[in-house]
């Protein structure tokens, strides 16, 4: 997968997995990287689908409606990436956050959902229930940070607790955030997510 791995100053830190959204690239949220957490491993991914051209992380169907099988293959596709990229880099494979905004938050709940050691947690904005009906893996040790939009268009205030419930049903430590907004990422909900990423 197409990406870029900026090597940390301190071993000890987290590597931080960065996930951007529909039409995004890997070069998209590194500065978010740095507002978390400006010591760790950085590795950001370009999805390998593209739609009308522009990078995603799987295919969808219609908006809000994903390509389940597609989004099955794709996970897979980079839980086996991490495992490579960690040998490669040589950093801590039970030791990565993903950081995701929309389509990425989408397939970082998706390595949660489907590999119980993909991720030793997350940091989702904007995301949506990746696959209903089925049984997650037991999330014990792991710890999620959702932000959501009161106002989201595309993913609504319910699917944003369904999934919270979801996660703490399979055992994560789960801290939903709100925002009075929409879709868009905001400089607030970054802080909230520094915030919770300094109590880990």
């Amino acid at each position: 997968m197409k990406h870029i791995f900026n090597k940390g100053q301190n071993p000890t830190k987290p590597t931080l997995l960065m996930l951007h959204g529909t039409g995004g690239n890997e070069l998209d949220l590194l500065p978010l990287a740095g507002r978390i957490d400006d010591e760790a491993n950085v590795l950001s991914v370009r999805g390998n689908v593209l739609e009308n051209g522009m990078p995603r992380f799987f295919r969808r169907l219609a908006e809000g409606v994903f390509d389940e099988e597609d989004l099955i293959f794709r996970t897979k596709e980079l839980n086996d990436f991490l495992t490579e990229a960690a040998e490669k880099y040589e950093f801590d494979r039970n030791n990565i956050i993903a950081i995701g905004y929309s389509n990425g938050a989408n397939i970082a709940a998706s390595l949660l959902f489907h590999f119980q050691n993909a991720l030793k947690g997350a940091i989702l904005h904007h995301p949506m229930v990746p696959r209903r009906g089925i049984e997650l893996p037991d999330l014990s040790g792991k710890s999620v940070f959702i932000a959501a939009g009161t106002n989201d268009p595309i993913c609504s205030p319910e699917e944003s607790v369904e999934l919270q419930n979801l996660l703490v049903k399979a055992n994560a430590n789960v801290e939903l955030h709100w925002e009075n907004r929409g879709h868009q990422l905001t400089i607030n909900e970054v802080e909230k997510a520094r915030e919770w990423y300094l109590k880990l």
